[in-house]
């Protein structure tokens, strides 16, 4: 949950019994042509980016100011209930959702399965962004984490690292050609993404996920993969089992490039 009651994952039917109450936003990221030809009613496209694959905290600051920017011309102020909409298979809607977590915005969902999950009406043609210009956004650095956030915590038992590549990636047998250094980082528990989910974008029920990751629900965990797309679609599923769960964009094509930094093999 958020702290305005938010979920921080609903499906189709939480949705339709909650558009059109004044506080709720539908923000679809599959793009302004794709919302144009059918979207959920009220909805309206957002475009946030996705995170940097390797950032530091300065950056990270600065990249949190431009897309407080972003959601304002959008007409997002930070005190409405965001839920975020993609194609449906999670990959546009969890790192618009930490884009908008970076920037300060306290109330972001994502509808399980996007559109493909809508079984209600559909409306078409162009939406019109009326821009705000007061909005209550304070950067918020935690919700991109760095490198230097990592490695300062490998000892820090109350953060869960968890690598969702392949076993062959893991264990440094063959990762990718264009990483100079293959293993995975300290510590790091190993569970392949697919196996957090039933489906494109339908995550595990609850109590499967927390059957597989092994800690009990509320747990902070950081996920990572090659380059940040798989451990996105991580964090997608391990929120829908109510874990404190967050993406390391940057991931192993980052920490593979700093040589200071450890790994295990």
């Amino acid at each position: 949950m958020t702290d305005s009651g938010l979920p921080r994952v609903v499906d189709s039917a939480w949705l339709a019994a909650h558009l059109g109450e004044n506080d709720l936003v539908v923000g679809d990221v599959r793009g302004p042509n794709a919302h144009t030809r059918g979207h959920i009613p009220g909805s309206r496209p957002l475009v946030l980016g996705s995170p940097p694959p390797g950032a530091d905290e300065s950056s990270v600051h600065e990249l949190a100011k431009e897309v407080a920017l972003r959601l304002r011309r959008h007409g997002i102020t930070g005190g409405e209930r965001l839920v975020l909409v993609d194609r449906g298979d999670g990959v546009g809607a969890m790192p618009a959702a930490q884009m908008a977590e970076l920037a300060g915005h306290a109330h972001v969902s994502i509808l399980l399965g996007g559109m493909a999950a809508w079984e209600g009406e559909l409306a078409q043609g162009p939406v019109e962004l009326e821009p705000v210009r007061q909005a209550s956004f304070e950067p918020s650095p935690r919700a991109l984490p760095t490198r230097q956030e990592i490695v300062s915590r490998l000892d820090d038992t109350a953060l869960t690292i968890l690598d969702v590549r392949r076993d062959d990636e893991y264990t440094g047998r063959h990762g990718s050609a264009c990483d100079p250094r293959q293993g995975h980082i300290p510590g790091a528990r190993h569970l392949e993404v697919g196996e957090l989910f039933a489906g494109p974008g339908q995550p595990h029920a609850p109590e499967r996920i927390r059957e597989l990751v092994g800690l009990p629900e509320g747990a902070e965990i950081v996920a990572y993969c090659h380059s940040g797309s798989r451990s996105a679609l991580a964090t997608l599923a391990l929120r829908s089992a109510g874990y404190d769960a967050r993406n390391y964009a940057g991931s192993w094509h980052e920490w593979s490039r700093h040589a200071e930094l450890p790994l295990e093999r």
